[in-house]
C-alpha cells in the first residue's frame, strides 16, 4: 500500500519549516526545507530563474522514502523554497522517487527525469526511469510511466541498480540520456539513449564502461562538453584509495576525452577527483544561459553521515557552494559561481605577514597568532603562502578556524611533501573516524595560493586557482569564531579576508 503522497509532504514541510530558526542553517550553502537531503536533482535553468531540486525525506533527518523537494533561485546563492515537487505515490515509484535531472521542452514545459524504485512481492528491488512535466511549481506524472523499463537493459545486468539518468538536448533539437546501471560482473556501466520528445526513448548503446579501475558501481552521472573537451562525472561506489585520491569509499571522479558521435564512445584521456576533501558526492551540473558550466554537489558523504554522531538540527544534510568549472592544461579547475562576490562584506588585508619562528624542535600551536578583523564563521579568505626571507624553512603550516578553547577545525600545508590536509579531529564530532583528509598540491617552492570558503558549518578550499579542492562539513557550536595561524619554522602570507552579508 502507497503511504506517501504530494499532498501530505507539502503540507508536512510547510507546517514544519516554521520550527526552524533562520539562525540554525548556512547563511549562503542550501539546505533542505526540513528533513534529510542527498544528492542534487534536476540542477536547470527555466523560467528565468535557477532550479534546484534534491533528494528529500521531509519527515526525518535520515535517509527514507524519497521524494524530490525543490527550491529557485535568481544567484544560486539565496534560495527560495517551493512546494515539493515529486512524492513516491505511484506503483512503479513506491520505493522512492530517485535522482534525475530536468531540461525545458519545445513547448515551454519542465520536463524531470528520475528513476523510480519498486519492489515486488519477494522483495526484488526495480529501477525504472520516468519523467513528469510541469510550469516550474506543480509537476505532474507522465501516464505511460516508465519510459525506460529494465527490458531496455542489456542482458545479465541488475535492474536493482539502474538509475540516475542524466537529460539533456542536442544541437539537433532532440534528447538524450546516460543513466548508471550494473553488468554481470558488478561493476558500473553509462548507458546511453535517445528520444525525439523526451518520452519515447531508445537504447543507443555503451559509452563507457567501468574496467574495475574506479570502484564498482557508478552513481549520478553527468555529460557535457566543455572547452573543447568531452567530460563525464560519476560517483564510484567501493572505490580503493590512488595515491591521495578516492579515500571516501563513495567519491567522485572526472573523466576528460572526447566523444566519437558514429560509434556512441567516450574515449578518455585524463582522470582526477572531483573534490578530495571529506564532503563531497553526487555532483550534477547545468549550463547557465551566459556559458557557464556550473556544478553543485551533495556536502556530504555516505562513510561520514554519522561520523559527526549527531545533528543539532530538524534539518541534514547541504550543498557546496555552486561551482564554475573549466579545462586547463587537461585538468578540471572549480571556482566560486562570480555571483558569490556580490556577498562580499567588510574586508581585512594584510601583507607579509611572518608566521612561526619557534624552530623545528617546537610544537606547531606555540607560534599561534592572530590578526585583527580575520575571524569569524562565514567568510571568503584569499591567503597567498610563501618562504620567509632570511628566516628558518616553513616545515609545517597551520591555519585554525572554527576555533575556541576547546574546538578547531585545522587547514595544514607541508611544503616539504607538497600536501595540504584538511583535519576536523577537535571539531566536536563524536566520531573518530573519517575526520582527516591530505591532497598532493604541485610543487612551487613553497608557494601555495588558497581561497577558503568558510560557512556555519562547512570549508570549501580551492587550491591554486581551483587545480583542486577540498570541502569539510563540520557541526562545531556558532561561538567558536577564532581563527588563528602557527607555523614549525616560518611562512609569510599574504591574507584578505571578507566577511559575508547575511542574506
Amino acid at each position: 500500500m502507497i503511504e506517501y503522497s504530494l499532498e501530505k509532504a507539502r503540507k508536512y514541510e510547510e507546517e514544519q519549516e516554521k520550527k526552524i530558526p533562520g539562525g540554525d542553517r548556512p547563511v549562503f550553502h542550501f539546505t533542505p526545507r526540513v528533513g534529510w537531503t542527498n544528492d542534487p536533482n534536476g540542477f536547470s535553468y527555466y523560467g528565468g530563474k535557477y532550479h534546484l531540486f534534491y533528494q528529500y525525506n521531509p519527515y526525518d533527518v535520515v535517509w527514507n522514502s524519497m521524494h524530490w523537494g525543490h527550491a529557485v533561485s535568481s544567484d544560486l546563492l539565496r534560495w527560495e523554497y517551493l512546494p515539493a515537487a515529486l512524492a513516491p505515490d505511484r506503483e512503479y515509484d513506491s520505493f522512492g522517487c530517485f535522482s534525475g535531472s530536468a531540461v525545458e521542452t519545445d513547448s515551454g514545459e519542465h520536463l524531470l527525469m528520475y528513476t523510480g524504485v519498486r519492489k515486488d512481492e519477494q522483495g526484488r528491488e526495480f529501477q525504472v526511469q520516468c519523467v513528469a512535466t510541469g510550469d516550474g511549481e506543480n509537476y505532474s506524472k507522465y501516464s505511460c510511466n516508465p519510459v525506460i523499463d529494465v527490458e531496455s537493459l542489456p542482458e545479465g545486468f541488475d535492474p536493482a541498480n539502474f538509475r540516475d539518468p542524466k537529460i539533456w538536448r542536442t544541437e539537433d533539437g532532440g534528447y538524450r540520456c546516460i543513466a548508471a546501471a550494473k553488468d554481470s560482473a558488478g561493476l558500473g556501466v553509462l548507458l546511453l539513449f535517445s528520444s525525439e520528445d523526451g518520452f519515447k526513448w531508445k537504447y543507443e548503446g555503451i559509452p563507457v564502461r567501468n574496467d574495475g579501475s574506479f570502484g564498482r558501481m557508478w552513481e549520478c552521472p553527468d555529460f557535457f562538453f566543455l572547452d573543447g573537451k568531452a567530460v563525464i562525472l560519476v560517483s564510484p561506489q567501493d572505490m580503493r584509495p590512488r595515491g591521495n585520491e578516492f579515500f571516501n569509499g563513495n567519491g567522485t571522479l572526472c573523466r576528460i576525452g572526447t566523444f566519437c558521435e558514429e560509434e556512441k564512445r567516450f574515449i578518455p584521456e585524463a582522470d582526477q577527483a572531483i573534490d578530495v576533501g571529506i564532503d563531497f558526492y553526487a555532483p550534477q551540473t547545468l549550463l547557465a544561459p551566459d556559458g557557464r558550466r556550473i556544478m553543485i554537489a551533495w556536502m556530504q558523504n555516505w562513510d561520514t553521515c554519522s561520523s559527526l554522531g549527531y545533528t543539532p538540527h530538524d534539518w541534514f544534510g547541504q550543498m557546496c557552494i555552486p561551482r564554475e568549472l573549466f579545462i586547463r592544461e587537461g585538468r578540471l579547475y572549480q571556482r566560486p559561481v562570480k555571483e558569490f562576490e556580490a556577498l562580499r562584506g567588510e574586508k581585512a588585508a594584510y601583507k607579509n605577514v611572518i608566521v612561526g619562528g619557534k624552530g623545528q624542535n617546537s610544537a606547531v600551536r606555540e607560534s599561534a597568532i592572530r590578526l585583527e578583523g580575520i575571524a569569524g564563521r562565514c567568510a571568503d579568505i584569499e591567503l597567498e603562502l610563501y618562504p620567509a626571507e632570511g628566516k628558518e624553512p616553513c616545515h609545517v603550516f597551520e591555519m585554525s578556524f572554527a576555533e575556541d578553547q576547546t574546538h578547531r577545525s585545522v587547514l595544514r600545508y607541508r611544503p616539504f611533501e607538497n600536501l595540504l590536509e584538511t583535519d576536523r579531529r577537535e571539531s566536536g564530532s563524536r566520531r573518530g573516524h573519517l575526520q582527516q583528509r591530505s591532497c598532493k598540491v604541485a610543487d612551487r617552492g613553497g608557494r601555495i595560493s588558497l581561497r577558503i570558503i568558510l560557512d556555519r558549518y562547512s570549508a570549501e578550499v580551492f587550491v591554486n586557482g581551483g587545480e583542486q579542492v577540498m570541502t569539510t562539513a563540520i557541526l562545531t557550536d556558532q561561538t567558536a569564531t577564532g581563527i588563528s595561524f602557527s607555523a614549525i619554522g616560518c611562512a609569510a602570507m599574504d591574507i584578505v579576508k571578507y566577511d559575508i552579508k547575511q542574506a
